[in-house]
């Protein structure tokens, strides 16, 4: 069973937003952001933070907690 790493795709819900959008503002493929939303694969650290600062939210908002697991 894969577990999911990054709460990408919750957050973009959230705020209304698209992998298209997150793909537009990052330069990036949009084939690559959804791999990020399912958690097939994941962002670099860097583009993590890159992430965060398009989204206005904390980097730990992008993480699923690993506590209570």
């Amino acid at each position: 069973m894969k577990e999911d790493i990054n709460r990408l795709k919750v957050v973009l819900a959230e705020q209304k937003r698209t992998n298209k959008w997150l793909a537009e503002q990052l330069g990036k493929d949009p084939a690559t952001v959804s791999k990020w939303c399912t958690n097939t694969a994941q962002p670099g650290l860097e583009t993590l933070l890159d992430i965060a600062r398009c989204l206005n939210v904390d980097v730990k908002d992008l993480l699923w907690s690993s506590q209570g697991r």
